[in-house]
């Protein structure tokens, strides 16, 4: 799938995650956007919403916040998984085929139609657990 052509409340919005040091809520997202004309919640979860549509970023349920994909080039995500430390906050995507191909298996055994899986891992990175 090639890159889409994103509007301008898109872009603004991708810049926004892309440069954060953590996920972001949408109200900080539309905080940090003030000043580039963005007046609405509305105005960021469109945004969001098509970003996610094109796999360029990802929800975490349980922060109610997003992060840019750190593999945006390859939508195919069956599987997404993220470690969140409890410390710092940092966030890291982890894929693996593994872990996805034996979670569709269990699926399908089920007769259960998978549409998204999101796997999230609270605990504390490196740094924090020393």
């Amino acid at each position: 799938m090639a890159t889409p052509q994103l509007t301008k409340n898109q872009a603004l919005v991708m810049g926004a995650l892309t440069h954060s040091d953590g996920p972001l809520s949408a109200y900080t997202i539309l905080d940090k956007l003030r000043d580039q004309g963005f007046r609405a919640p509305l105005q960021v979860y469109r945004a969001l919403d098509k970003l996610l549509e094109y796999g360029l970023v990802h929800r975490l349920e349980s922060l109610n916040a997003f992060v840019a994909c750190a593999c945006p080039h390859e939508h195919e995500h069956g599987v997404t998984a993220f470690t969140i430390c409890e410390g710092c906050g940092q966030v890291t995507e982890l894929q693996d085929e593994v872990i996805e191909e034996r979670l569709s298996t269990l699926a399908r055994a089920q007769e259960f139609k998978t549409e998204k899986t999101t796997i999230e891992i609270r605990g504390q990175c490196k740094s924090c657990a020393i």
